[in-house]
């Protein structure tokens, strides 16, 4: 029976729902989607694994407290599902505020697939359309190959805390948003441990934009058992598209402006060339045209996207892999940049507090987009370049300012700090107060 405090929107126990270890996963999905509805703080204070069967949905102001030992195990009882948290909003485009998620341990036990709610979003958690969202405490060792751990889209004032992800997938991925922290992250996955990408595959991202004023702090990137793995500690992707025009050539993942909304073609990578000659007009979801799958993204319009002002600090790179990688993609997954589009310029990325471990010969950071300046102090290198590269997705990559102060370059190996392969690139370059061992 649930206390005067319970009902007055107080602390309330999730027992008193039905949320319970012996439960099935689909009673406890119920019985915590009960609890949450009712707003407030909800806790879950006794130790122990608690099965659930399928998403339960958070509004706004609503708080989920885990204590010691607590643990939520995906299972499949009346079919697989994808995220274990989602907000509300996400399936109306309606923004949730005031939402809280301490201490959550999730165990993904093989349960990794993409069964869209919102076409690109697939986060273990996710949140799309939100604002002032705080999860610590975050816990999961067995991500899969398709989920990532959390995935947040859509945003304003964010702070991800404590961490600890492992596995295949990305451990935080962002799309479009502004001002966020990620911070005290330990990180041991095959894929990115930090992806923020305001560009995306068609199945990445639910929207594109700008992924702007943030940090990413006090994060270990650690070695994934031994393996050779994909990915970087932190992949920066950029992009760019056009208004449609009668006989556009298309592939996969490409975006088009259109009556005032972005569109998206969502195909299989095979490399299939299509070629448009009627204008996609459909007000949501998705729609076969000349046989492209036609996506509706957004209705707020923008032509680029990226990263800006963003500071990266006390990084650890354990694992022997680039850390920092800015880029557009060009491959049958993925063209980022559409040819003739406006460029994007990612601005202001600082990096203080960087630190290689690992002593193999890698790239710190690889830069493939236009940049405008690469700020770089207080970090240790070893044996890490810096690496100015292209894709053919530009003529002109332009100028980039490069200042790297009290610094140490400590590599045995290395002959070359920065290594720039791009014709015409032009790189001002200041170096200040380093020590070289």
């Amino acid at each position: 029976m649930l206390t005067e405090l319970e009902n007055l929107g107080g602390f309330k126990d999730a027992l008193n729902y039905g949320f319970s270890q012996d439960a099935t996963g689909i009673e406890n999905r119920d019985a915590l989607q009960r609890a949450v509805d009712d707003g407030g703080t909800i806790v879950i204070s006794k130790p122990g694994v608690y099965k659930l069967a399928g998403t339960v949905f958070l509004g706004s102001h609503t708080t989920l407290k885990f204590g010691n030992q607590t643990f939520i195990k995906k299972v499949d009882e009346e079919g697989c599902f994808t995220h274990v948290f989602l907000n509300k909003g996400a399936l109306t485009k309606n923004y949730d505020t005031g939402i809280c998620i301490e201490n959550l341990n999730v165990i993904v036990n093989g349960m990794d697939v993409r069964n869209f709610l919102v076409e690109g979003l697939h986060g273990q958690i996710s949140f799309f359309y939100v604002k002032d969202l705080r999860i610590t405490g975050f816990r999961c060792m067995d991500l899969g190959k398709k989920q990532y751990g959390i995935h947040i889209c859509t945003f304003e004032d964010v702070i991800v805390k404590d961490m600890i992800i492992k596995g295949d997938k990305d451990g935080v991925h962002l799309g479009r948003g502004k001002r966020f922290l990620i911070s005290e992250g330990i990180f041991d996955t095959y894929d990115d441990a930090v992806a923020l990408n305001g560009h995306d595959y068609d199945v990445g991202n639910p929207e594109l934009g700008w992924i702007e004023d943030g940090v990413v702090e006090k994060c270990q990137d650690l070695t994934h058992d031994g393996k050779c793995t994909d990915g970087y500690f932190c992949r920066i992707l950029a992009g760019a598209w056009v208004d449609w025009y009668r006989g556009i050539k298309l592939q996969k993942s490409d975006t088009v402006v259109a009556n005032g909304r972005l569109y998206r073609v969502k195909a299989e990578p095979d490399g299939t060339e299509y070629i448009s000659t009627i204008c996609p007009s459909h007000e949501k979801g998705i729609e076969v045209i000349e046989g492209i799958h036609w996506v509706v993204v957004q209705e707020d319009v923008t032509y680029t996207a990226g990263v800006r002002n963003v500071t990266f600090r006390d990084i650890y790179l354990h694992k022997p892999r680039t850390g920092f990688s800015v880029h557009f993609d060009n491959d049958r997954y993925s063209r980022s940049y559409y040819p003739g589009a406006e460029v994007p310029h990612q601005e202001q990325l600082i990096f203080d507090g960087i630190r290689v471990i690992h002593n193999e010969e890698a790239h710190m950071m690889e830069i493939g987009t236009p940049v405008d300046i690469i700020h770089m102090t207080n970090s240790s290198l070893r044996n890490s370049t810096i690496l100015f590269h292209g894709n053919n997705a530009l003529e002109d990559y332009e100028e980039t300012k490069i200042n790297i102060c009290n610094s140490i370059f400590n590599g045995l190996k290395q002959s070359e700090l920065i290594v720039n392969t791009v014709e015409n690139k032009k790189l001002d370059i200041q170096f200040t107060g380093n020590i070289e061992m």
